[in-house]
Parts: structure tokens; C-alpha cells; sequence
């Protein structure tokens, strides 16, 4: 694993709210946190939704997703452990497991299943819905599946490590790059002592969501917790980290479309209008 040096941040983005996740379920029944919802939607634009799984209890994600229909996003799952396999309408078909990422752009329409290939043991990870502009929401949908090894992961300085999903930092290049929205979406890892400052683009919206740990974030050393985001202010050129614990976190920015958002359900179009006819075309069969 290679080195990284991380671009030099003279100002800190400060913690503007902080948001505690709340348990609910999904899906078939799945026990879900989630973290970014409805009301964060235009403040966090382009991200509409986060949401955090964790269990050992395998009634508590067995029943997975079936078949269920989306329009007009993209959807982002990283998988920090256990194994679920993807299949869509498009013909698609993947394995999401341990350290691995699936990159779905649903465009004009897709029906996908997301469903466990384990009976017991650890499921964890995340999911993150990313926007479309409007004039992409009705493209062809595509599907990535990115395994572990193909996820660029660098050394810190001080004991840290750095796993680069999306976008850019540095010299350094992620394992996806995205026009428009521009996401930046890494994990890092913060050992006990550790320091990190990382940059983040002008202009874009930008959160922290802790896993593991605890940590404090800017010039005022503001706490998160576990299970915690920290909504970070738009002044600054990126944000300090510190923890006094082992401390696993995702950092996740992206350029605002500052467009409309209708959604209802798995259909995020920019008018009620398109709403309506996502629903009727589904019915229809036409995705």
C-alpha cells in the first residue's frame, strides 16, 4: 500500500448540525440507520439519501430487497462485510461482498434484487443515493460491480489509512469518477492520536458519518459519535479530523444541481409530472 500525501487544508469546515441516525427497516423487512433523509435532501444536495447496516442477526437482513423498481439516480452500496448478489432487468448480475462497491445509474428505469448469499455472520455497509441532473434522468441505466482490490487504498502518515471510492484528492485517482455531481467519497481510518486534514472541493456540499470510534472535526473540536453525521458548512477548504479513539469514518461531498427534486418512493424525478409518469410507465412494464 502506497503513501498519500494529503493536500494542504488552511481552513476547516466547521459542523453546521448533527444528525443521529434513526433505526427503521426496508426492503423485505431489513434493519437499516438511516442517516440522510427527505429534509436533508436540498441542504446535501446532490446526495438524497444515506443509510447504514449493521447485524449479526440474520433475521435482521436474510429477507434482503426483492424486486423493486428506481428512476432517475444513482445508487452506491459499499459493502464493509458479508455478501449480497445484485440482479436487475437489464441482465446484469453481481456479488457485492466484503470491501466491494456496486455503482448503479437507474436512468430512464431498472428493477433490480438485492439479496444475502449468507445465512449468518456480519452484514455491514452502506448505501448512498446520488442525484441525476435532468437532463440524464432518463438515460440508459448501467451497472458497476467494483470489488475490493480494485478500490485504490493508500498508507497515512501516523498509523491512518485511506480507501478512495469516488472522485479525486490529490494526485490521486478513485475507483469512479462521476460528471456533474463530482462525488468525492472515501473511508478513512484514524488511529487512536491521529490527525488528518482533508481537502474538499468549493463549492461542494460535504458530510462525515462515524462507524467506529469517535472523533472531533474543525477548528472548534466539535464531537461525533458513533452512528452520528456531521453536516459540514460550506467555508474552508476541507475539514480537520482527530480522535482520541480508533476511529473508522466515510467523508462524502458533491457539486449541488440546485434543480428541482420530486420523489416519491424509488422515482426521484424534477417535476410531480415526471413523478406520475414514472409510476405509470412502471405499471405499464415499460422500465
Amino acid at each position: 500500500m502506497r503513501t498519500l500525501a494529503l493536500p494542504v487544508v488552511q481552513r476547516s469546515r466547521e459542523i453546521e448540525r448533527v444528525v443521529n441516525g434513526m433505526p427503521t427497516s426496508d426492503g423485505a423487512g431489513v434493519k437499516l440507520t438511516r442517516v440522510l433523509t427527505h429534509d436533508l435532501q436540498r441542504r446535501l444536495d446532490p446526495f438524497l439519501m444515506l443509510d447504514a447496516f449493521k447485524s449479526d442477526q440474520a433475521d435482521d437482513y436474510i429477507a434482503g430487497f426483492p424486486d423493486h423498481p428506481h428512476r432517475g439516480f444513482e445508487t452506491v452500496t459499499y459493502m464493509l462485510a458479508g455478501r449480497m448478489r445484485h440482479r436487475d432487468n437489464a441482465g446484469n448480475e453481481g456479488l457485492l461482498q466484503n470491501g466491494g462497491v456496486q455503482w448503479m445509474t437507474t436512468g430512464r428505469g431498472i428493477v433490480h434484487s438485492e439479496l444475502p448469499e449468507q445465512e449468518d455472520g456480519l452484514m455491514e455497509g452502506f448505501q448512498l443515493w446520488v442525484n441525476l441532473p435532468g437532463r440524464n434522468k432518463m438515460t440508459e441505466p448501467g451497472y458497476r460491480d467494483i470489488p475490493a482490490e480494485q478500490i485504490p487504498e493508500f498508507a497515512l502518515d501516523g498509523g491512518g489509512a485511506l480507501k478512495l471510492i469516488a472522485g479525486q484528492l490529490g494526485d490521486a485517482e478513485g475507483a469512479v469518477t462521476r460528471p456533474d455531481t463530482e462525488p468525492l467519497y472515501l473511508d478513512l481510518a484514524i488511529p487512536a492520536g491521529g490527525e488528518y486534514r482533508v481537502a474538499i472541493p468549493a463549492g461542494h456540499n460535504a458530510f462525515v458519518y462515524v462507524y467506529r470510534g469517535a472523533l472531533t472535526v474543525g477548528e472548534l473540536d466539535r464531537p461525533l459519535r458513533v452512528q452520528q453525521m456531521g453536516v459540514l458548512g460550506n467555508e474552508g477548504d476541507g475539514v480537520w479530523l482527530k480522535s482520541d479513539v480508533d476511529t473508522r469514518l466515510i467523508l462524502v461531498s458533491g457539486k449541488p444541481l440546485n434543480e428541482p427534486i420530486a420523489q416519491w418512493g424509488p422515482f426521484v424525478m424534477n417535476t410531480r409530472e415526471e413523478v406520475q409518469q414514472a409510476v405509470y410507465d412502471f405499471n405499464a412494464g415499460l422500465f
